[in-house]
């Protein structure tokens, strides 16, 4: 019987992986471009037209594509993907004390951009057929200080948009969405960041467009765009004295070379995601026949998935009880690269809540403004999905193994299927 490669076997994919970020001579060129006209920053608050030696922002260029891409009027470039969404959750209203909404099972800047502008996150549990927000499970979570929501479009599938907002519209809360995954996904044929107030987007090396980092705040609301963009310019307002600040904020701007980087990497995307599409569409039906492999589910409401993550659940009732760490080494093992076992804890059970390590102590869950008692080690049992996700069953695959071939598609399946055949011989 064949052998896997832990046990000094051959490995089932002995070639290599698309690299990510995809790039060429046309990133080079941009970026070099930039460089030469000696303009490396954004010198205009406004549309960009004032910009040295009558050359146009780059940043200003991108944004708007970005913003007409994703069916919105505006596009904010930042300078990450966290600040994007503290600016956001700022310009709707969110203040010290207040509580958002944050999926329990995300990356932790979701929750740590709440903290930073002193509001309280309140994690609810995950979906399990597609882990995002499961909004049967909001309601239970909101009280009179709830002032957002934060559903997170998790691995590019969107969340259940509809149900989420008109749950935020009944209490007159806002809602942001994290679209930190879902560059070109699109909810019942209206892209991702154009189906809430605001959407916030990150451009960090791994995201599905990239310029090393960057994010992007976008929206159809003009007051709010203009909000934004003065959170961006340190308390600026257009129009005004380039010197004269109207609120506290910091200096979030995007660079030039990202900006031109950005407007690249945005040709590519339709193409790379119609890449990706069909090797899921692939992968689903090899599956299919292996027990204890089961993909999360695509939704119907789902017209457009960036796949940037394919998400996987695994039993490990049906791998003779192999843990789903061991089942990934294994895997990885075999030459399957791009998988991992994703999130280990779901963020409540970061040390940083258990701690209470936030502003040199306890701050804003002890601060006046907030005036309640929070313990994140209860919400373990408020969210069992995300638990379980976490433990043993939430596996991922990273966009750049769907940028493959077919031949690296079909070698995902035949490795989990040796897994699974040599799994009680590996399992101790």
């Amino acid at each position: 019987m064949e052998r896997l490669v832990v046990e000094g076997g051959p490995p089932t994919w002995s070639g290599s992986w698309p690299e990510w970020p995809v790039h060429d001579e046309r990133e080079v060129e941009a970026a070099t471009r930039v460089v030469r006209s000696g303009k490396w920053w954004r010198f205009s608050y406004g549309d960009g037209s004032e910009a040295k030696g009558g050359q146009r922002s780059e940043v200003v260029r991108f944004q708007e594509a970005f913003a007409r891409y994703s069916d919105c009027r505006y596009g904010i470039a930042a300078a990450n993907g966290t600040v994007t969404m503290e600016i956001a959750l700022r310009a709707l209203g969110v203040r010290p004390g207040d509580e958002v909404i944050v999926p329990a099972y995300t990356f932790i800047a979701t929750a740590t951009a709440v903290l930073t502008i002193n509001a309280v996150p309140i994690f609810v549990d995950i979906d399990p057929d597609t882990y995002n927000l499961d909004p049967r499970r909001i309601q239970e979570a909101l009280t009179d200080k709830t002032k957002a929501i934060i559903p997170v479009h998790f691995g590019g599938q969107p969340a259940a948009m509809e149900a989420i907002n008109e749950l935020a519209r009944q209490h007159g809360i806002a809602v942001l969405e994290d679209a930190a995954h879902a560059h070109g996904s699109a909810y019942r044929g209206r892209k991702c960041g154009s189906l809430a107030e605001a959407g916030s987007f990150s451009f960090q090396a791994s995201k599905p467009i990239t310029a090393g980092e960057g994010g992007i705040i976008t929206t159809n609301r003009e007051e709010l765009a203009e909000r934004c963009e003065s959170l961006v310019w340190a308390g600026r307002r257009k129009g005004e004295p380039w010197f004269r600040h109207y609120e506290l904020a910091g200096n979030a701007r995007m660079t030039e070379i990202q900006g031109a980087i950005l407007s690249v990497q945005l040709t590519r995307l339709d193409d790379q995601i119609a890449h990706r599409r069909a090797n899921a569409l692939l992968l689903d039906g090899l599956l299919e026949g292996i027990d204890g492999i089961e993909p999360c589910s695509v939704l119907p409401t789902t017209t457009a998935h960036s796949y940037h993550i394919y998400m996987l659940r695994y039993r490990p009732d049906a791998f003779s009880g192999l843990r789903k760490a061991q089942f990934v080494r294994a895997l990885s093992a075999e030459g399957i690269a791009p998988v991992m076992e994703g999130y280990i804890t779901p963020l409540y059970r970061n040390p940083m809540f258990l701690e209470r390590n936030m502003w040199g102590g306890a701050c804003p869950l002890d601060c006046p403004r907030y005036g309640r008692i929070i313990d994140y080690a209860e919400f373990a049992a408020k969210c069992p999905v995300a638990e379980r996700a976490c433990a043993t069953e939430a596996v991922w695959l990273s966009q750049n193994a769907l940028m493959a071939g077919e031949d690296e598609t079909h070698a995902i399946a035949r490795a989990i299927q040796k897994v699974q055949r040599r799994a009680a011989a590996i399992r101790s």
